[in-house]
């Protein structure tokens, strides 16, 4: 710029330039105008300039830009490549996927099938084994009712003939257990009179059999130790009276005595003893036979001739008849009367038996 302004002076006229110093300062406007017009078209000059920049910048952004949309663009193609052939890949494979179900479902149809026709066999099977543990039921209770039956009668028989009370609670015991397995209800009451004659043998028990036979037995050895009623005990009572005097001339004048030369005294001794020994043994043969008045009456006889042919103030003797006494309070009781469980059970029996043709009877009718 100020080399713009120093050539118009220099190519200035000399005239001129005096002009212009001895001109007055109004001369000035003119050179002004110009540098006005230069700095314009500088100015101007910068803008173009800056507007090119902008321009080539703005060029270069977009070159750039596209380059980068370019990029993208190519990686959008490969992701869309990419996808395209996932979605082929899926396509087959859903492709596959339905094959495959059609082939499950076919499948399903068959297993479907296969378990409709395992239930309906399963129905069978079960309505089969229903009725073959019906079956199974009836002879199992049919076959605890004969055992029941024939326990009964066992017991019946046994205290009948042999009167064996103990047997006898054996075989109704069997027979309450083998009863108290049977599924029916209608037989549950038997089980009441099966108790009931079971109570009424042990009431009529013996205590204890084989102590009583003991004691029996220990008596019977013992009557040969037992002290007798000493032989001069009526002669001592009656000492004061007339008659003792009497009697006891007579016993001076007469004597009576056995042939075969055995003291009386002793005779009436041994007598004495085998008599009590033999009521001994018959009240163990009727306890043996369970006959219990035999008994009873034994061993009242035999306590009898305790008091009557022994000594009563011996410990031995009453120590005897004690134990006599405790026999006669053991003794059994009454007989009893069995059979009524059996006939009862007979007729539940005959009355279950008529129960199927009965009903059937009816389902028969119109």
């Amino acid at each position: 710029m100020s080399q713009d302004d120093s050539i118009p002076e220099s190519g200035a006229p000399e005239g001129t330039r005096s002009d212009t110093s001895s001109r007055p300062a109004r001369s000035a406007p003119p050179a002004r105008r110009g540098s006005g017009t230069l700095a314009v078209a500088l100015l101007i000059s910068l803008v173009a300039a800056g507007g090119a920049g902008y321009v080539g910048w703005r060029q270069w952004q977009q070159e750039q830009g596209s380059v980068a949309n370019h990029a993208a663009t190519d990686a959008l193609k490969q992701r869309v490549d990419t996808l395209e052939s996932a979605f082929s890949a899926s396509d087959s494979e859903r492709n596959l996927l339905r094959q495959r179900l059609g082939d499950a479902d076919q499948v399903n149809r068959s297993l479907r099938e296969e378990v409709l026709g395992q239930a309906e066999r399963m129905r069978n099977l079960e309505d089969a084994v229903a009725k073959l543990s019906e079956k199974t039921l009836s002879g199992h209770d049919a076959m605890l009712l004969d055992e029941t039956e024939s326990l009964l009668r066992m017991a019946k028989e046994r205290y009948d003939l042999f009167h064996d009370a103990q047997g006898a609670l054996d075989a109704y015991a069997l027979a309450d257990q083998a009863l108290a397995a049977v599924n029916d209800d209608a037989f549950s009451g038997l089980r009441q009179s099966i108790g009931a004659e079971r109570e009424a043998l042990t009431k009529s028990k013996a205590g204890n059999l084989d102590t009583s036979l003991s004691t029996l037995s220990h008596l019977r050895a013992s009557m040969t130790e037992l002290p007798l009623k000493p032989l001069d005990s009526t002669a001592n009572d009656t000492s004061g009276s007339g008659w003792s005097r009497i009697m006891g001339a007579l016993n001076n004048v007469v004597k009576v005595q056995r042939t075969n030369g055995a003291p009386l005294s002793v005779a009436d001794a041994r007598f004495a003893r085998e008599l009590t020994a033999i009521d001994l043994a018959q009240a163990q043969a009727a306890l043996l036979a369970s006959d219990r008045d035999a008994y009873i009456a034994a061993l009242k006889r035999a306590d009898a001739g305790l008091a009557g042919q022994f000594d009563e103030a011996a410990a031995p003797v009453q120590q005897a008849r004690e134990q006599l006494a405790s026999l006669i309070a053991q003794a059994p009781g009454a007989p009893v009367q069995l059979g009524a469980a059996l006939g009862e059970l007979r007729n539940l029996r005959a009355v279950h038996a008529l129960k199927p043709a009965s009903s059937s009877s009816v389902g028969a009718r119109p």
